[in-house]
Order: structure tokens, then sequence, then C-alpha cells
């Protein structure tokens, strides 16, 4: 058997081969979520879908758990049921409903299909009239046409509700990170009329952008994700989320090269002065997009010692490259970190570098950083705590 100052050994190496590191702050979540507490009277639930929007699921719910939350959103059933090992008494629902087959795992989980279709609807009023009512919400479409029952199902699925227990009605907004689109107050106007023809249940359609559009829109309950990790659920420039993430990548190599000598697959990169390259261990295996490639230096930079250098070149699978010329000759060095989101890029500023959002930033951060949480009461990601 391995000794203790062997497995201390192993330890310390695992984190020397490490390539990356992706710090997450839990206490940020847990600000985030009083922060939405503190603008609504409505119960405030946290939507921990795609393992905790790509954070960790386990610690993400615990952190927002021992801040006072206990309505819990995840996608599928499998991911209910690994929250529900470790929060027994959460309310949890599934977003992506019902399969039929899979009612028996939603009632020995103590897990809330979001019903969204007649025949989802159907099969669970079957099931409980053979097992007794369970909870369930309906939720309809109001105008996303994504997922929800169509306004012509109503009728019968107010007829089939019957079977079980409504616990929530519900809808989702299409257009809430645009504020003054005029779908919104279209759908909280269909939702009001949706309401009035299902069971007397609670109600809920704001996600964490609909929670800016006012109190009209809160309902019951709000339904924050994207917000609660930090990241910007608007269109718009600016918002009051604490950061939650930072990620920090080892620079692999330092070399010169001369003018006209290219960098990268298609070298679409050509040094036009004698350029210091640094050699980072991230790509967009690691969540960080091919697009962001940079043929000329002018696109997004990375952090190293506190200066600025720019992505040069191509993004490839496991690498990007950085012109760290102007930087002190003792900055860049074999082993140093750089810093890819933090104080300097945020989630934001990376998402419309690579022209998509937030929500795919985080989710793509992928498995292989080294994972740390800091939490000031002691949350870890370990499912046997």
């Amino acid at each position: 058997m391995p000794s203790n100052s062997d497995a201390e050994e192993l330890e310390a190496a695992q984190g020397a081969a490490s390539s990356g590191t992706l710090s997450i702050n839990l206490d940020a979540i847990a600000d985030n979520f009083r922060l939405i507490k503190s603008h609504t009277s409505a119960e405030v639930s946290a939507c921990v879908k795609a393992d905790g929007y790509g954070l960790g699921l386990v610690p993400a719910a615990r952190a927002l758990a021992h801040a006072g939350c206990t309505t819990f959103f995840v996608a599928t059933a499998i991911e209910g049921a690994e929250l529900r090992a470790v929060l027994p008494d959460a309310t949890i629902y599934v977003l992506n409903g019902l399969y039929t087959g899979a009612e028996r795992l939603f009632a020995s989980e103590n897990l809330r299909p979001c019903l969204s279709s007649l025949e989802e609807v159907r099969d669970w009023a079957a099931f409980c009239r053979v097992t007794g009512s369970l909870p369930a919400a309906l939720h309809g479409d109001t105008g996303i046409h994504r997922l929800g029952f169509q306004q012509g199902d109503v009728a019968a699925v107010a007829d089939l509700a019957a079977a079980f227990s409504v616990s929530l009605v519900m809808s989702h907004l299409a257009c809430a990170d645009e504020g003054t689109h005029p779908l919104n107050e279209q759908q909280r106007l269909a939702f009001e009329g949706l309401r009035t023809r299902l069971p007397a249940a609670p109600a809920s359609l704001a996600n964490t952008a609909g929670t800016f559009l006012g109190p009209d829109f809160h309902y019951d309950l709000v339904r924050p994700g994207i917000g609660l990790y930090g990241a910007n659920p608007t269109s718009q420039p600016g918002h009051p989320f604490h950061p939650v993430v930072t990620l920090t990548s080892r620079i692999m190599q330092v070399k010169t090269i001369n003018v006209g000598d290219q960098v990268g697959y298609g070298a679409t990169f050509a040094a036009t002065r004698p350029t210091r390259v640094a050699t980072i261990a991230a790509g967009y295996a690691d969540g960080y997009f091919r697009a962001l490639g940079s043929h000329d230096g002018s696109g997004l930079s990375v952090t190293i010692g506190g200066y600025q250098a720019p992505l040069i070149g191509r993004v490839s699978m496991d690498m990007i490259t950085v012109d760290v010329t102007d930087l002190p000759p003792d900055v860049p060095k074999r082993g140093a970190f750089a810093e890819l989101i933090g104080k300097s890029v945020t989630v934001g500023d990376l998402a419309r570098a690579a022209g998509t959002i937030g929500y795919e930033v985080l989710t793509r951060l992928g498995y292989r950083y080294h994972r740390t949480y800091t939490s000031s009461v002691g949350i870890t990601s370990d499912l046997s705590d």
C-alpha cells in the first residue's frame, strides 16, 4: 500500500501535469441567487441543467441550496436522479418532460415532469390512475413554438389533469433577452389566458432575462439560469451578476520566429517583425472556440502575468498561439499560466469574439481542466460528502 508521502507526491504530480485550471466561485453563484431574490417577491428557483451550465451540477446545486433555494430545474430525468442523490428534500422539475416508459423513474426519484404535450399528459394521467396522484408541471406554448402543448389541446389537458396534482403552470419566453421585443408582452397575455383554462396552480414564466422585464412577468416562481453563473442574460452590455469562473492554461513553449515565418494550421498568420510566440495548452476541445483564431493579432487576447498577449493564427484542437513579443522577457515562460477567462476577458467578451453567447461558452468548457471550487461554507464536488 502506498504511503501518505507517496500519495501526496502523486497528487502533486497530477497537479503539475494539469494543463489548465477552471476555478469556480461557489460563493459568487450563491450571491447571484441572492441578488435575484432581492429583486422579486416571487420564489426564486434555479436551473442547474447541463451539469450546472458546465460548472458542476452537484457543487452548484449545493451552493444554491445553502443560499436558500429549494426548487430546481434540470433537463433530463437522469440529471434529476443525480441531483436527488445530494438534495433529498428539494423540489426537482424535469424540463424535457416525459418519455413513455420513464414514469417509474420519476416516481421513484420524486421528480416532477414538465408535461409539454397532450401525449405526455395522457401518459402521466394513466400512470397516476394506477399509482395515485403525483405532481407535475403543465407547460403550455405561448409563442416560442418549441416545447409546450398547443392552445387547441388546453381543454383536453385540463380534463386529464384531474388524475394528478398540477404543481405548476409554466411557459417560456422566446425574446426575454431583448427587453423591448413585442413578443414578450404577447406571450405574457397568452400566458394569462392559458392560466384561466387550466387547474389553479402556481405560475412561472420568467427565466433570468425575464426577471428584468418587471414584476408582471414574475408570477409565483422565476427560473434563473445563466445569471446565477455570472454571465449576461440579455443582449445589452452590462449586467449586475458577480463573475463565477476563472480559466487559466499553461504555456507549453516559447519561441522566436523571423519576419515572414508563419504560425499554425493554414499559415494564416505571418510575422511582420521578429516575434516571440507562446503556445498555450487550450484549444477547441477545451471550449476555446475555433472562431477565435486571428490572422493579424487584432482579435482576443489572453493575460500573462498581468500583460495582454493577442491570439495569432488558428485555434487548434489542443493549442492556441499568442504573440508575447511586447511582454517582459521573463514573464512568458514554460509552465506559467495564461488567463483565458477572468478579470481582463469575461465570459461575455469571449462569447462576443466567437460570435456566440455566454451559455455556450460555459457549457463547452470541457472535462480536461483541473477544476477547483471556492466556497466559504466548505462545499465541494464530492458526491459522498
